[in-house]
C-alpha cells in the first residue's frame, strides 16, 4: 500500500470534521471511487448560494496516464449511483484543477439549483475523466436526501 494513502484519509476525515463543525452552511458528503479509479478517495463540499449550490471537491487521484494538466468534467445525475438517471446538470463551464497541498486534486464547481431543492430530490453526483482520457465515470455520491443544511 502508498504511505500516501493513510496521510491523504487521515486529512480528508480532519477536513470532514471541520466542515461538520463550522458555522458555514454546507453538508460534506462522500464519493466513492469507481472500479476505473479503485484505491481512491473524494470527498464534495455543498454550500448554499442562495439560488445555487457550491460544490468544492478534493480527490485524492485519478488514473495512472491520465493527461495532465488534470481535467475533469462534473455532473448531476437524477437518480442514485447503483441506478443513475439522465444528467440533470452538468457542471462543466470549467473543468480545471488545481494540485492539492497534499496528494490530490481540489476544484470547484457550482449548479442552478438550491441546496434545499437538491436535497429534497433524488441525486447523484458523478466525476468523469476528459473525453481524451476515455470519459470514465471516476467516482460517484448519493446526494442525502433529507439533510438539512445548518
Amino acid at each position: 500500500m502508498n504511505p500516501r494513502h493513510p496521510l491523504v484519509a487521515l486529512l480528508v476525515s480532519a477536513s470532514l470534521f471541520g466542515c461538520t463543525t463550522s458555522t458555514e452552511h454546507g453538508i460534506s458528503m462522500p464519493l466513492a471511487a469507481t472500479r476505473h479509479n479503485a484505491g481512491q478517495i473524494a470527498n464534495t463540499t455543498l454550500t448554499n448560494w442562495d439560488q445555487q449550490t457550491g460544490f468544492d471537491f478534493f480527490i485524492s487521484g485519478v488514473p495512472t496516464g491520465t493527461s495532465l494538466p488534470l481535467r475533469l468534467y462534473t455532473f448531476i445525475h437524477k437518480g442514485s449511483c447503483q441506478q443513475p438517471g439522465p444528467v440533470a446538470y452538468a457542471m462543466n463551464d470549467k473543468v480545471n484543477t488545481e494540485r492539492a497541498a497534499v496528494a490530490g486534486w481540489t476544484f470547484s464547481r457550482s449548479a442552478p439549483i438550491a441546496l434545499p431543492e437538491l436535497l429534497a430530490g433524488q441525486y447523484s453526483i458523478v466525476v468523469r475523466s476528459a473525453p481524451e482520457d476515455g470519459n470514465l465515470d471516476l467516482f460517484c455520491g448519493d446526494v442525502p436526501q433529507g439533510s438539512t443544511v445548518k
